[in-house]
């Protein structure tokens, strides 16, 4: 069950020149998160910007009653969340999502991310690598200026790839070319993946090939979390072609099993 809490920032990090980390103290909603829940977030007490922002959870420390988020500057209302100072309280609702990222059937897991998409991967990693799974990630970003919290995602993993398309910083490429080369080795038993539109549809199309079960956290313009405003509509794979059927992103998932949906 969802809360609204008005939070205190406790601690807030530049990562670079766009991109935040809060921390927020909110014990209801860090005692009821699991990996792949997110929050709505309502940047201002002014009456715009009006909608909240949906925001993925990045990490959770339950004992505290912390939860952490990262977010990008990207338009109005993020350059004005951004700009919240230490001690404020943010308006905050929580957690919301009902699909979340399920591993404990699995010994094996594949976690990859793309650019911002990586922000959700955190916690699944840190919760799966805590209960002894082997957690192999692999991260993707368009350059070096673009790398952010390697130090954080090596700490929770078995094994760390970090890939950029123009080689300026570690592998030269695509991470889906290296979740590729452990596939074919026989080390996955399911792939989990955040990220831009073509890199979701990459995963989804090399797991099912593969016949590995995946799990996908779509990102949609969620106005409301609640599944009222019918914004954030996906379509589900084996509706008809004369009369599609659709799943709403923000109630029953964030996080999909990649065969059941249409991206």
């Amino acid at each position: 069950m969802q809360k609204q809490v008005f939070a205190e920032l406790v601690k807030k990090e530049q990562l670079n020149s766009d991109i935040f980390k809060f921390s927020i103290k909110a014990p209801s909603i860090a005692e009821k998160s699991k990996p792949g829940n997110f929050i709505e977030i309502r940047v201002s007490n002014q009456t715009e910007p009006f909608l909240k922002r949906p925001i993925s959870i990045y990490n959770l420390d339950k004992e505290k009653g912390i939860v952490e988020f990262v977010f990008q500057v990207k338009g109005k209302g993020t350059k004005i969340l951004s700009e919240r100072n230490k001690g404020e309280l943010i308006d905050v609702t929580g957690p919301l999502g009902y699909g979340t990222f399920k591993y404990e059937n699995y010994n094996n897991l594949a976690i990859i991310g793309g650019g911002i998409g990586i922000f959700p991967l955190y916690e699944l990693a840190k919760c799966a690598k805590k209960d002894n799974k082997n957690v192999s990630t692999y991260l993707g970003f368009r350059s070096k200026n673009y790398v952010v919290l390697e130090e954080e995602f090596k700490e929770v993993s078995n094994n760390l790839t970090i890939t950029t398309d123009d080689g300026t910083y570690k592998e030269k490429g695509f991470a889906i070319d290296f979740l590729q080369r452990d596939i074919e080795e026989e080390k996955v038993d399911c792939i989990y993946a955040c990220g831009p539109l073509p890199m979701l549809k990459a995963v989804q199309k090399l797991a099912i090939e593969k016949d590995i079960p995946c799990q996908l956290s779509l990102e949609e313009k969620m106005a409301c979390g609640l599944g009222v405003c019918l914004g954030c509509a996906v379509k589900t794979a084996k509706s008809p072609k004369d009369a599609p059927e659709y799943w709403h992103v923000c109630k029953a998932g964030p996080v999909f099993q990649a065969k059941d949906v249409e991206i």
